[in-house]
C-alpha cells in the first residue's frame, strides 16, 4: 500500500484501518484544519492525538518589560505534574512574584565546510570576514523578518564550521535560519574553493544537549528568581528552607556532578515538554532546552532563594505549530499569541523562566517532604 496514492486525511486512514485491520476512530476526531496541518505541519497525516491539558497559576511574572499574573497550560499525561508546577506557582506569586531576566540571543545554524589544509582553511575563514556584508545581504533577502547578526568559526583540520547566528524576531526560526544559510552557502561556493558537506555541520546546535549552546547561548537566555519566607515554604511547600536547601545541595550540585550532567536542574524537561507540546513548539528542542542550573541558597534571614537559568531556550508565538487553532489558543491563555515584532516571543520565554522555576521549587519541597511517591499514587494512579 502506497498512503501517497490517498490525498485526504480521512482516506489514508482508512486505508491504513483496513490494510493493518486495527481502529483509528479516535484518531480519526480532531477540531485542526485538516488542510494547514497536513500541508504544513505532518505529512501522510492520519488524525491527530489528544493529549491533556491542564493550566497551573496563577504566577505573578515581574520583568522590565512585564508585570503580570499568567496562567500556564501544560500538555501532559503525568499524573501531578500541573499540581505540582500550580504549588510551586503559589508559593512564588504569595512571595511578590519572580523577577526574570531576559537576552534575545538568536538562532543559530552551522553548516560544515571541507578545504585542502589547513592553510586553505585559515584563508578561506577570512575571506568569510572580508566578505561578511555580502553573506549579510544575501541572508536578509530571505525573509523581511531576519536580521544577520554574526559568524563565528572553527577550523578543525580540513573541517571549517560556520555558525550563523539570526535575529528572527517572533519565530524561533530555524527554518528561515536554513533557507537564509542555504543561499549564502550558494554564494560561498561560488567564489571559493570551500565545499560545503552539510548545511547543519552539529555546532549549531539544534536539538542536542551540548556545552556550546549552555555556554553561548541559543535563542533566549532566561534567568528566574524568588525569595520565599520560611512561613510560605511551611505553609504552602510543606517543609522547611534548609530540608529544601540540602536535597537541592544532594541532589543537584553532587548528584548531578557524579553523573556527568550537563547542566544541574531537578526537572527542567518536565514543564518545558508540557509547555512546547501546549504551545505548538518543536518538542525536540526540549534535548538541549533543559540543560540549565537551579540555584538555592539560604539567605541571612532565614527566607529561601531560588533561581533558574536557562541559556538555551529556543522558542516563538508566530510559525510552525503555533499556528494550529488549540495551540494558537494555548499561546493566548499567556497573552503572548502571534508576532509583534520579537517582543511576544520573548515574553514567552521570560514566562517558561518563571514556570521552570515553579516546577523546580515544588519538586524539590515535594523530595524533602518525602511526598513524592503519595502524591504519583494519589494524582497519577486515581488513588485516595
Amino acid at each position: 500500500m502506497n498512503l501517497r496514492d490517498h490525498t485526504t486525511v480521512t482516506k489514508r486512514r482508512q486505508a491504513l484501518e483496513k490494510n493493518l485491520s486495527v481502529d483509528l476512530t479516535n484518531i480519526g476526531k480532531f477540531s485542526l484544519d485538516e488542510k494547514i496541518a497536513s500541508s504544513k505541519n505532518c505529512e501522510n497525516m492520519i488524525g491527530a492525538i489528544q493529549v491533556p491539558v491542564g493550566v497551573a497559576g496563577p504566577l505573578q511574572i515581574n520583568t522590565t518589560t512585564l508585570q503580570k499574573t499568567v496562567f500556564i497550560p501544560l500538555a501532559t499525561t503525568e499524573g501531578a505534574l500541573v499540581a505540582s508546577v500550580s504549588r510551586g506557582c503559589k508559593a512564588i506569586t504569595q512571595s511578590n512574584g519572580t523577577t526574570v531576566i531576559s537576552k534575545k540571543v538568536g538562532i543559530t545554524r552551522a553548516p560544515v565546510f571541507v578545504v585542502d589544509n589547513l592553510v586553505a582553511g585559515k584563508n578561506f575563514i577570512e575571506w568569510i570576514e572580508t566578505n561578511f556584508k555580502k553573506i549579510k545581504e544575501i541572508t536578509e533577502s530571505t525573509s523581511s523578518h531576519l536580521t544577520f547578526l554574526d559568524i563565528k568559526s572553527w577550523q578543525l583540520g580540513r573541517n571549517v564550521f560556520l555558525r550563523f547566528r539570526f535575529n528572527s524576531q517572533d519565530a524561533m526560526g530555524m527554518n528561515m535560519a536554513t533557507i537564509a544559510v542555504s543561499k549564502a552557502v550558494a554564494f560561498i561556493e561560488s567564489n571559493t574553493d570551500a565545499q560545503c558537506i552539510a548545511v547543519s555541520g552539529n555546532m549549531c546546535v539544534d536539538k542536542k544537549p551540548n556545552f556550546l549552546n549552555f555556554i553561548e547561548g541559543r535563542g533566549y537566555s532566561i534567568s528566574a528568581e524568588a525569595i520565599i519566607s520560611p512561613e510560605i515554604v511551611a505553609a504552602i511547600l510543606k517543609t522547611t528552607p534548609h530540608a529544601l536547601y540540602e536535597v537541592a545541595q544532594r541532589k543537584i550540585l553532587y548528584g548531578s556532578l557524579l553523573a556527568g550532567s550537563i547542566g544541574a536542574n531537578a526537572q527542567f524537561a518536565n514543564i518545558l515538554a508540557a509547555l512546547f507540546l501546549a504551545t505548538g513548539q518543536d518538542i525536540a528542542h526540549v534535548a538541549e532546552c533543559a540543560t540549565g542550573i537551579t540555584t538555592i541558597e539560604l539567605r541571612n534571614d532565614g527566607s529561601l532563594y531560588a533561581a533558574v537559568s536557562l541559556p538555551d531556550l529556543v522558542v516563538g508565538t508566530v510559525g510552525g505549530g503555533t499556528t494550529l487553532a488549540t495551540q494558537k489558543e494555548a499561546l493566548s491563555i499567556l497573552g503572548v499569541a502571534g508576532g509583534n515584532a520579537g517582543k511576544n516571543a520573548q515574553k514567552f520565554a521570560e514566562i517558561i523562566g518563571g514556570a521552570v522555576l515553579a516546577g523546580e521549587l515544588s519538586l524539590l519541597a515535594s523530595l524533602a517532604e518525602n511526598s513524592l511517591a503519595t502524591a504519583h499514587q494519589k494524582l497519577g494512579r486515581g488513588q485516595k
